[in-house]
């Protein structure tokens, strides 16, 4: 039987999208970062009941969208760190999800989204 010769990455990747308060996005930001998040961006966002809101003409707060690219094995314990700070109070407040990502083209882009310093070519 022959081996499969295909290097297979050790550690899949997944797509988090967080909406979260204008004012909470740098904290939330630095909280995913710190579970190996090496490409994030953040930009303005609505919430979810931007349109109810706009019906009974009440102003909704600034919200943020935040996507990373997040490694499998830590997805899980990102989302359930986000999930216990959304329970701190309203300025905590948000909505978060993951998607996994099926493919990343090329090497060196791999080992930089998944933090694995093995692929990652070091400067002479």
């Amino acid at each position: 039987m022959e081996e499969n010769k295909h290097n297979i990455a050790p550690v899949k990747l997944e797509m988090l999208m967080a909406v979260v308060h204008n004012e909470k996005a740098k904290y939330y930001s630095s909280l995913i970062q710190a579970h190996q998040a090496n490409l994030q961006f953040t930009m303005p966002a609505k919430g979810t009941s931007h349109l109810i809101l706009q019906y009974l003409g009440l102003e909704e707060k600034p919200k943020s969208l935040i996507i990373a690219i997040v490694r499998s094995d830590e997805a899980a314990g990102i989302i359930s760190e986000l999930e216990e700070n959304f329970k701190k109070g309203k300025t905590y407040k948000g909505i978060a999800f993951t998607v996994r990502l099926t493919s990343v083209i090329g090497t060196m882009v791999y080992g930089f989204l998944a933090n694995e310093k093995s692929t990652v070519k070091e400067e002479a």
